[in-house]
C-alpha cells in the first residue's frame, strides 16, 4: 500500500502541472509583475496586511523606486498610461501607511487608525514617478481625470474602508477595460460605495463621486435615462452608472424616479486586515 502513495502523488502532480499550463496566468506588465505578486500576497477582499507588508517591504519598496525611473511616453497609448498611473497611487498608498504604521493619530475629525492622520498623506507628500514628483492629489486630479476615463477613480484604493476596494492583482493594459468594468459592477455591491435603499426611498452614495464631479458627469450624465432629465447632472451620472449593474428589482425601483439621493460620510477607517 504505502508504495502506491508516491505514484498516486505524481499523477495528481502531473495532471496539476497539465492544467496549469492549460490556463496561463493573466498577462501582466514586466513592470508591474512585482507589484501584482505582492497585492495577491497581502491583499485579501481589499483589505490589507499592513503589517506583514512592513516587515517584509524589500520588494515593495523596489517596486516603488522603479515607478520613479520610469519614464511613461504617451507613445504607451491612453491604456498602459493609466494603468501605470492607477498602479503608482495605489502602492504610494500603501507606502504611506506602512511608513507609519501603527497609525495612532489625534485629529479629532478622523478615526484614530486613519490615513488621514498623516499629515499631508494626499496633498503634500511627494513621491517619485513616471520621473516627476507628484502628490497623490496631484496623481488623480492632474493626471488620471485628464486621461479621460472616469472608472479609473473608482480604482483607487484610498487606505480606507470607503474607498475603491483595492484588489489582489495589479492593473495592466491588457485587462483594463475588464478590470475597471469589474469595478464599476463592484459601485451597487458594497453599501459604501452606493446603496439602493428602497424601503427608505433613498440612494446613498458615496462622497468621492462629488469630489470628482465633473469627471463622473461627463462620463456618466449622458447615460440617465430620460425620466431623469430634471434630476441635477450628478445624479444623472450616478444613476447612468449604476442603472445597467443593479439586480432587476433595485432596476424597477429606479424607474418610478420617486427616490431621493444623500450622499452618505465617507468612511476613513483604514482598510486594515491585520487589527480586524
Amino acid at each position: 500500500m504505502k508504495t502506491l502513495i508516491p505514484a498516486v502523488l505524481a499523477v495528481l502532480v502531473l495532471a496539476s502541472g497539465t492544467g496549469a499550463q492549460d490556463a496561463p496566468p493573466p498577462s501582466v506588465d514586466p513592470l508591474h509583475r512585482a507589484f501584482d505578486g505582492i497585492l495577491d500576497i497581502y491583499v485579501r477582499d481589499g483589505l490589507v496586511y499592513y503589517q506583514a507588508l512592513k516587515l517584509e517591504r524589500a520588494r515593495f519598496d523596489r517596486y516603488v523606486a522603479s515607478l520613479g525611473e520610469t519614464e511613461v511616453p504617451d507613445s504607451w497609448g491612453p491604456q498602459r498610461r493609466l494603468a501605470f498611473w492607477i498602479n503608482a497611487y495605489n502602492a504610494f498608498v500603501l507606502r504611506t501607511v506602512i511608513d507609519h504604521y501603527p497609525i495612532r493619530g489625534r485629529a479629532p475629525t478622523y478615526p484614530p487608525n486613519s490615513i488621514r492622520q498623516v499629515p499631508g498623506a494626499f496633498e503634500r507628500r511627494q513621491f517619485r514617478a513616471g520621473r516627476r514628483m507628484v502628490t497623490l492629489d496631484q496623481i488623480e486630479k492632474d493626471i488620471i481625470v485628464p486621461l479621460g476615463d472616469a472608472r479609473a477613480l473608482l480604482a483607487l484604493g484610498r487606505g480606507a474602508l470607503g474607498g475603491g476596494r483595492l484588489k489582489s492583482e495589479a492593473y495592466t493594459a491588457d485587462r483594463l477595460d475588464e478590470q475597471l468594468d469589474a469595478m464599476v459592477r463592484e459601485v451597487v455591491d458594497r453599501r459604501e460605495m452606493v446603496f439602493v435603499d428602497q424601503q427608505n426611498a433613498v440612494i446613498s452614495v458615496n462622497p468621492m463621486f462629488s469630489w470628482r464631479e465633473p469627471a463622473f458627469v461627463d462620463a456618466f450624465a449622458g447615460r440617465a435615462a430620460p425620466e431623469f432629465a430634471a434630476r441635477s447632472p450628478l445624479e444623472r451620472a450616478v444613476l447612468g452608472l449604476i442603472a445597467p449593474v443593479v439586480v432587476r428589482s433595485e432596476a424597477e425601483f429606479l424607474k418610478g424616479n420617486r427616490f431621493r439621493v444623500a450622499f452618505h460620510d465617507f468612511d476613513w477607517r483604514l482598510n486594515d486586515l491585520t487589527r480586524r
